[in-house]
């Protein structure tokens, strides 16, 4: 009989890695399922929490922050796109795309969380962002996404002007963040084995029917 694991997927929706660890993990999750069942809950890690409202290019932030130079930035960019290719999902970032501060998402996946629909919503997000290159810092982007998920448009609205679980997110990117976590994705299974990065989709098939054993 397979074995309910608890997959907490820690990662912020301005990160590529995530979406193709997401995208692999959902592969090798469906490849194992004789052996498991995904419980799999999106945890908050904000990147850039200081990143202002009207974001950042990105070439100039991964420059900046990660001393990368433009031959190394671009070789990066197409790694990612081929990468998220092979799993079906369409990157459109070039030099020119901007990243931007992610708290407000974290607040409505947490919403969606409560309501059902939060894996639908993680995805418009990353939709939003890489493939049709809008932009986070604007509500009603957000609200389109929440709505494409499923979710209640004026509902998603409401939560994002009156300022809803702030607290709940803060307290959530603390408590990932005591536990050791400094980079994303970081997929926590079962509170106790964790995985790091966007990792093939046979590495994450080994790992989770590796544990689904051991649970």
């Amino acid at each position: 009989m397979p074995k309910t694991l608890r997959i907490d997927f820690v990662s912020d929706v301005v990160c590529p890695w995530c979406v193709i660890g997401l995208k692999s993990l959902e592969t090798a999750i469906a490849n194992a399922g004789d052996v498991l069942i995904a419980d799999i809950h999106f945890q908050p890690f904000e990147l850039n929490p200081d990143m202002a409202a009207e974001g950042e290019n990105v070439a100039e932030h991964i420059a900046r922050k990660y001393g990368a130079d433009r031959a190394r930035s671009d070789g990066t960019r197409d790694l990612i796109r081929t990468s998220a290719a092979e799993l079906g999902f369409t990157m459109a970032t070039t030099r020119d795309s901007r990243i931007w501060n992610t708290f407000d998402c974290h607040r409505l996946l947490h919403w969606a969380k409560l309501e059902g629909h939060q894996a639908a919503l993680k995805m418009a997000l990353f939709t939003a962002h890489f493939t049709e290159q809008k932009s986070l810092a604007e509500p009603q982007v957000l609200i389109d996404a929440a709505v494409a998920a499923g979710l209640d448009g004026e509902a998603a609205r409401e939560v994002l002007a009156s300022g809803a679980y702030i607290d709940e997110v803060r307290r959530d990117e603390r408590f990932w963040r005591e536990q050791g976590i400094q980079a994303v994705p970081a997929i926590v299974i079962e509170g106790k084995y964790l995985i790091s990065g966007g990792q093939p989709v046979a590495a994450f098939e080994k790992a989770l029917r590796r544990i689904a054993a051991e649970a």
